[in-house]
């Protein structure tokens, strides 16, 4: 018996020595964006972003403070404590917009400044004090789009439309309902405004199949929300979890011969190896972690996906600018997907 177990010690070793073994053959296989290439796009965003991305940059790549995230990201806000001003820099509407604000909102929540400065500092409360107020939203949610759009250069996409509002508020609605549901006070007449919405959100997406580009990502978040905060909601929340990741899934485009185009890559759903959606998508999310590093332009960065297409003519000055903007932007995200999972030579 003791010889039993002893062979069976052995056995064990070596099974650990293979598969050691065989996840360092793999690393040393595996495409890493080099020091060489990491420092170009480094100057590149040191070089073309605006003060908001740089700060984001600094505090992900280079020790950089959140306080300096804060300061940029305030001069965005306007006086009823929405954002607007080009924060989203397919819009250059002044006007404060849901969807601005839910940029700013998701920006604190990545960074985790609401942790460091608390929910009653002033940029944060204006937030609460803007989705409260009610402008930009129904009975339904908040406005994707608003109508004062149409006076400013913007992408297509952000030209007023009832329509397509109804279809993409979905995706509005739910980030801005996580939100507040996260941070927010549950005695304050927002946080009850964000369990109507959420509920009439959750019944709608047990039988719905279109969900905008936003929705369902969207919702998962305010799925797991809910079930964090053991809020009742009348769906089954573990139910609706699996359908979401299933309609999740339907979203990823696998072909990267499809990924130069405006199209739902794996990074969109899946940043991290910690995401629900990770299991069962391993081999597309390498694919496009490969992908990624093969096609940064020489010496920058990488392209973005899309363009104003009619638009661009009429504003062919403001796009450039925005362009340039979504670079940078796009840098950081892409760098940090590919830092998340190793894919960054130290």
């Amino acid at each position: 018996m003791k010889a039993n177990v002893v062979f069976l010690q052995y056995i064990n070793i070596d099974l650990r020595y293979n598969r050691v073994k065989t996840y360092m053959e793999e690393i040393e296989h595996m495409k890493l964006l080099d020091k060489k290439a990491y420092e170009e796009v480094r100057t590149w965003v040191h070089r073309n972003a605006r003060a908001l991305d740089l700060a984001v940059w600094n505090y992900f790549f280079e020790d950089g403070s959140r306080n300096e995230i804060l300061k940029a990201l305030s001069f965005y806000q306007n006086e009823d404590g929405g954002f607007g001003n080009g924060v989203e820099a397919d819009s250059w509407n002044p006007e404060s917009s849901p969807y601005a604000t839910l940029i700013a909102a998701g920006l604190l929540r990545q960074t985790g400044i609401i942790e460091m400065t608390g929910t009653e500092h002033p940029l944060i409360q204006g937030i609460f004090r803007y989705l409260e107020s009610g402008v930009h939203s129904d009975e339904e949610g908040w406005a994707f789009s608003i109508p004062s759009n149409d006076h400013y250069p913007r992408a297509p996409w952000w030209t007023y439309s009832e329509e397509q509002n109804k279809i993409q508020n979905m995706g509005i609605t739910a980030g801005l309902c996580a939100f507040i549901l996260h941070y927010g006070d549950k005695d304050s007449a927002l946080f009850r405004k964000a369990v109507t919405y959420t509920v009439k959100l959750l019944k709608k997406s047990e039988t719905l199949e279109e969900f905008g580009e936003m929705g369902a990502g969207g919702v998962c978040m305010l799925l797991g929300e809910v079930m964090q905060k053991g809020i009742e909601v009348p769906v089954d929340c573990g139910s609706m979890m699996r359908r979401m990741a299933g309609i999740v899934n339907g979203r990823i485009e696998r072909d990267p011969n499809q990924w130069a185009m405006y199209t739902p890559r794996p990074s969109e759903f899946i940043e991290a190896p910690q995401s629900p959606f990770y299991k069962g998508n391993e081999e597309i999310v390498e694919k496009e972690l490969d992908y990624l590093i093969d096609t940064r332009n020489p010496g920058g960065v990488w392209n973005i996906t899309w363009t104003w297409f009619d638009l661009g003519e009429k504003y062919a000055k403001e796009f450039a600018v925005s362009e340039n903007w979504w670079m940078s932007n796009k840098a950081i995200e892409h760098v940090l997907f590919l830092k998340n999972f190793g894919r960054i030579e130290l």
